[in-house]
């Protein structure tokens, strides 16, 4: 019984040797299809793992490449669709309902401001209105006695005088009660007010407001601002070096780095005619499908002007292998028992765009060559 025991120790011992074995044989074979080192190494792939890593085989190709003038800017309206709202007589603000945020129409209410000194204006313009009246009278009376000789010139000058000078008052005082919103027929029929309301000059968002009820303000203060974001623009600044090579329609890719990593397209438009202090150029472009965006006014851009474009030999940015600083492609060389075999490319790369790397050296590949895409997930190193 002892013996029977000793001998199960031994086999079970012995089975457990021999699957570690075999387990660092298997590990072994898999490190070898997926960590090669030294320079131009086979580096074998099975089909399994091609098909689970979803990787493609692919060949050089003529790509597009934009060379480009980079520069900054930010995302504007145009002047008339932004309006900075302020009062044309001082008083207090009796009614703010509006927010930063809300839409509003033009014609539509802002505020209303209040003032005892809109009753003091309408009243002189009532006593102006009935002394025109007078003044209209004597007028045509001095008229006509002046025609017929019956009176001095020096009367009926008089009298015109006084008209004209009435009237031309009348009209001020008119023009004014206008540009305060209140009605001038309405005062004339008797109907005075302490108030005057303020109104949209434009349709748009509300995107500053600075008073609150009770807030006394004067022509010169800041009330609120409206922001119409139906048609936004790009506004660039060009370096003066770079100035000659701009020009209408060109081509602008541009990326809002503090929001998102997409890139948005536009065009030229203007370019403006003068240098500013800090020796660059006002550079006006259109966006594209600017509806499609929910842009905000006032966001900073970073802007590529495209001046021309290259055809160049290109891979796929996941063709290419980082290792110590270098890049590499795995040009494949054959397919036996289901395994890839390619060796390991160093490779000089240029201009990067649109996911398409430029090959260096047009010598270097054939276009009928086939490359790995897809190789970030196995281990390339060097000695």
């Amino acid at each position: 019984m002892k013996i029977s025991i000793k001998y199960l120790i031994a086999f079970i011992i012995s089975f457990l040797v021999l699957s570690c074995s075999k387990s660092s044989k298997q590990s072994e074979v898999i490190n070898k299809t997926t960590d090669v080192k030294g320079k131009n190494d086979f580096i074998i792939v099975s089909e399994a793992q091609f098909q689970s890593e979803d990787m493609k085989l692919v060949s050089i190709q003529d790509n597009s490449f934009p060379i480009h003038i980079k520069t900054t800017g930010m995302i504007d309206v145009p002047p008339n669709s932004k309006a900075v709202i302020s009062a044309y007589m001082g008083g207090y603000i009796k009614n703010s309902p509006l927010l930063i945020g809300d839409k509003v129409k033009k014609g539509q209410v802002l505020v209303t401001i209040e003032n005892l000194e809109l009753i003091e204006l309408q009243q002189e313009y009532l006593e102006v209105s009935e002394q025109l009246n007078y003044l209209k009278s004597e007028y045509d009376r001095q008229k006509e006695l002046f025609a017929e000789k019956i009176s001095s010139k020096k009367s009926f000058l008089k009298a015109e005088s006084n008209f004209k000078k009435a009237n031309a008052k009348y009209n001020g005082l008119r023009k004014k009660l206008q540009m305060l919103n209140i009605n001038p027929a309405t005062v004339e029929s008797g109907n005075l007010t302490s108030v005057s309301n303020i109104y949209a000059p434009i349709s748009g968002s509300i995107t500053d407001v600075n008073v609150s009820t009770g807030t006394y303000v004067s022509p010169a203060d800041k009330i609120m601002e409206i922001v119409n974001t139906d048609h936004i623009h790009l506004e660039l600044k060009v370096f003066e070096k770079d100035i000659l090579k701009i020009k209408k329609d060109q081509k602008v890719i541009f990326r809002i780095p503090e929001s998102t990593d997409q890139n948005f397209e536009g065009e030229i438009l203007l370019i403006g005619k003068s240098i500013g202090d800090d020796r660059t150029i006002q550079v006006h472009a259109h966006i594209d499908h600017e509806i499609k965006h929910n842009f905000i006014v006032g966001m900073f851009v970073e802007t590529d002007i495209v001046i021309e474009e290259s055809v160049l030999k290109a891979l796929p940015e996941s063709a290419f292998v980082d290792v110590n600083t270098k890049k590499y492609v795995l040009l494949l060389k054959s397919k036996e028992n289901d395994n890839y075999n390619f060796i390991k490319k160093e490779v000089s790369i240029g201009i990067t765009y649109n996911n398409f790397v430029q090959i260096k050296g047009d010598n270097q590949f054939k276009d009928t060559d086939q490359f790995l895409m897809g190789v970030g997930n196995l281990n390339i190193g060097e000695e």
